[in-house]
This record gives C-alpha cells, structure tokens and sequence, in this order.
C-alpha cells in the first residue's frame, strides 16, 4: 500500500460527524460554564451594591450562586471526560464500518458499550435541554431591565416622570419582600444602568444562553452518530457472519468434493 493510498485509509476512518459534535461541545460547555460563572459572579454584585443593604437579604441568594458555581465547575470536568469518550467511541464505530471486509469485526461488549453511550445521552440531552430553558430566565430578567434602562433614557430627554420608572428584583424572586430597599428608581436606577457590571452581566448571560445552546444542538448530533453508528455497526457484523457462515458450507462442500 501506497502512501497516498494509506492516507486516504486514515481520511476515511475519521469520524467527522462526532468530532465536529465533539468541538461543538466543548465550545458550548465552555461558553456556559465560563460565561456563567462570571455572571453569577456579576449578579451577585449587583444585588449587593444596588438592591439591598443588608446581607441576610441575599444571604441565601449568595449560597445558591456559590452552589452553581461548584456545579459549573463538575459540569465542564464530566463533559470534557464524556466528549472525549464519545470521540473515541466514533473512532471505534467507525474504524468497524470501514473495515467490513477486514480482520476487523465488533464484539457483543462493544455493541453494548455503545447502545450504553446512547442511552446516556439521551438522557443527558434531555436534562441540558432543561438547563438551556433555565439558562433563558436570566436573559429575560436582564433583558426587562435593560428595556427599562431605555425608557429612563427617553424619559429623561423629555425631563418627565423620571422617578416613577424602577425596577423591583423581589418580583423576579431574587430577593424576599422583606429585602430593603429592593427596588431601585429615577437616579439610582440610572447608575445602574450606567454602570458597567450591568452591561457586563447581561452579555455574559446572553453568551451562556448560547453556550447552553451549543451544547444542546452538540448532544443531539452525538446522539444521531451513535444511532447511525450503532445501526451500521449491526448490520456490518451480520453481513460478517453470513461471510463466515458462507465460507464455512463451502468449505465442507469442498471436503465432501475431495472425499468422493
């Protein structure tokens, strides 16, 4: 075998489909776990300097961020490992496919890993799919607030009804109806609004919004890879067995041959 003829070997037994899914995935959980980290970071100074004057305020608001944090954390740790394996996963499928007509041939425990693989993520896709319509609940907060930041803009070119705009964060549920002073309004508000950990904070959400995003359409492409893979898989070993079957009655009928 030629060198161009051994390259074009190597070419074929890649798994693009998994290994576009793969850098997909990493990006989106990256972006997510990043960019989160730093707007649950943003929020929590925000309430802090804006919203509230008292610590046992937000107290359990600032447990909850730390918690998310820790889980950010286990989450980028699991779906490195995990995209990883799936990766690998492809390379084995797909080096099994192509060698159809090779020494090469799948095992029950293989087929079984990979039926494994498909369940789990399934399962996953089902639960980050949860995660991308939570991860949207910031974006709309901060979103209400930024429209909000608009019209203080346009109410204070016109110079009227500038302290009746506010925002109120114990509606969003962020803090108790006990939490003083809770809601911000004319002059405060437009500190906040110009202050650039507001500006900062809504970016980052927006960007793990799409990193949840990312992640999503990166789990559905995986799943459809394993399926493809596992199906052909499948089908690749009959056809191998029917070879050998094949080739195993030839085999006697050649012996019947000689000893007549």
């Amino acid at each position: 075998m030629g060198c161009s003829e051994c390259c074009v070997r190597c070419l074929t037994g890649i798994p693009y489909a998994s290994l576009i899914a793969t850098v997909l995935c990493f990006v989106g959980v990256a972006v997510f776990c990043g960019c989160g980290h730093e707007a649950l970071t943003g929020t929590e100074k925000l309430i802090e300097l804006y919203f509230s004057n008292d610590f046992t305020d937000y107290a359990v608001l600032v447990n909850v961020v730390h918690v998310f944090q820790y889980v950010i954390y286990g989450t980028a740790s699991f779906f490195f490992l995990y995209g990883v394996l799936l990766l690998a996963e492809g390379f084995y499928t797909t080096s099994a496919i192509k060698s159809l007509f090779g020494e090469f041939r799948t095992t029950v425990c293989g087929r079984c890993v990979s039926a494994t693989f498909i369940v789990l993520t399934y399962a996953l896709g089902v639960t980050w799919m949860g995660v991308f319509a939570f991860s949207a609940l910031p974006v709309y907060i901060y979103y209400t607030m930024w429209s909000t930041c608009q019209m203080v803009k346009y109410v204070t070119d016109n110079g009227t009804g500038f302290d009746d705009i506010c925002v109120d964060a114990r509606q969003y549920g962020i803090l108790p109806w006990k939490a003083n002073p809770g809601k911000i309004c004319g002059l405060n508000l437009t500190t906040v609004c110009n202050a650039s950990e507001f500006e900062l904070t809504y970016h980052l959400f927006i960007a793990t919004f799409a990193g949840a995003a990312a992640t999503v359409i990166a789990l559905i492409n995986f799943l459809l890879c394993l399926s493809a893979n596992w199906a052909y898989t499948k089908e690749a070993n009959k056809i191998k067995l029917c070879e050998e079957l094949r080739e195993q009655e030839n085999q006697e009928l050649h012996q019947l041959e000689t000893r007549q």
